[in-house]
């Protein structure tokens, strides 16, 4: 019998981890990304120059390298292809083609759980600027207005008049590969964050944390993502009960699951259920805080092999873990120092670098400008958050204008 085969569906930060894992189990890996630069390329055995959203492209490379299994994670439009081009090859996946479909696609999977009784944030989808205005009338500002760009992230502009809202509308919709974007109420509620483990339609929760927001303009980026979040007994319970239901509804009956979940003084909001891994390193902050390796957990649902109860168990429980994103200057990267230094400080776990020398930062607008990560652990969760910002500060990203380099 040969190796056996995986596709990785993106080689992005994203990515890493599951590609990792899949290199330690000694798969072939195949991955696929549009960026020639990706990061996670360093793991595959072959990798392909093709877009994640280009599903007749997919659909030939998997037949082509007679794979044993597909996997997305970090990005939600890929969950929707991998499931479909596994049904058609005939491969074991953990998502069904339909439950896919809904997680991939935030109108449908709001029209679905609103018609199931789920408390939502109110949305409305729009196709043109006087759509967006006549949105903004009904919700009132500010909003948030949504849509999946051509990288297959999720982009997120934030509109607080009549005019910001005109302009994001009218990027979002440039920037999309769909017809429409969502405008979204913005309720000023507290983000958090679910992963988890389906076996079986059993939500297994994992870990649930609190996301740090960048500053404007970016707007839906993280900065770090701290556990356990800061909840009572009552709020945690609440919020997971909310984000298994939901993730049941959906039909999302095995693999991972991450869940979006805004806390209200009324209870908690369903914002998003994706059917993947988080793409904030969220797999990698479990493994550090539990014990758990929820990469290779979800390696192994992809390629249709049993997973137990008792590999969700807790292997070693850390007091607090923190995962905290390095933002470079704007201006090609010519210069990266202090890893060695940020590795000495007590509870770093892992400090991964994006991109290498000659890479070209913009402004911090989306999650894919980040350029790089730390993770940390500690006997508190004040700690974990200490050692992480402690090592990302002697971390040097060093850059030079455009124009000076070219």
């Amino acid at each position: 019998m040969g190796l056996v085969r995986l596709l990785v569906l993106g080689a992005g930060p994203p990515q890493l981890g599951v590609l990792a894992a899949a290199r330690r189990r000694g798969l072939t890996v195949v991955a696929a990304d549009r960026d020639p630069s990706a990061p996670g390329f360093r793991y595959a055995d072959r990798r392909a120059i093709v877009s994640i959203e280009d599903e007749p492209a997919i659909d030939r490379l998997a037949r082509a390298e007679e794979v044993d299994g597909l996997i997305a994670a970090g990005t939600d439009h890929a969950v929707g292809i991998a499931a479909r081009v596994a049904h058609r090859l005939g491969l074991a996946h953990p998502v069904e083609p339909e439950a896919a479909a809904l997680s991939v696609s935030k109108l449908r999977q709001r029209e679905h759980l609103a018609a199931d009784g789920f408390a939502q944030p109110r949305s409305i989808a729009v196709r043109t600027a006087a759509e967006a205005a006549a949105a903004a009338g009904e919700l009132g500002f500010p909003l948030v207005v949504e849509a999946p760009n051509n990288l297959g992230e999720r982009a997120v502009r934030l509109a607080r008049t009549a005019d910001e809202l005109a302009a994001a509308t009218a990027g979002a919709l440039a920037d999309s590969s769909r017809d429409h974007c969502l405008v979204e109420e913005l309720p000023g509620l507290r983000p958090l964050t679910v992963n988890a483990f389906v076996l079986a339609g059993r939500f297994v929760s994992l870990t649930v944390t609190d996301p740090e927001p960048a500053p404007p303009p970016a707007f839906g980026v993280p900065l770090a993502h701290a556990w356990p979040a800061a909840l009572s007994r009552e709020e945690m319970q609440a919020v997971v009960d909310i984000a298994a239901a939901a993730t049941a509804s959906l039909g999302v009956e095995n693999g991972p699951a991450t869940v979006q979940v805004l806390l209200a003084d009324s209870g908690p909001l369903v914002a998003k259920v994706s059917a993947r891994l988080g793409g904030g390193h969220d797999a990698d902050l479990c493994r550090a805080a539990l014990g758990i390796d929820q990469n290779m957990l979800a390696v192994a649902a992809a390629l249709g092999e049993r997973v137990d109860e008792g590999d969700l168990e807790p292997a070693t429980v850390a007091g607090g873990a923190c995962v905290r994103f390095l933002v470079a200057p704007r201006g090609v990267l010519t210069e990266i120092d202090g890893v060695e230094s940020a590795f000495t400080v007590a509870g770093v776990r892992a400090i991964r670098i994006y991109r290498k020398p000659g890479h070209v930062f913009g402004e911090l607008l989306r999650a894919s400008d980040r350029a790089g990560s730390v993770i940390a652990t500690g006997r508190t969760r004040e700690a974990a958050v200490a050692a992480a910002a402690e090592a990302a500060g002697r971390v040097r990203l060093v850059t030079a204008p455009a124009e000076a380099v070219a």
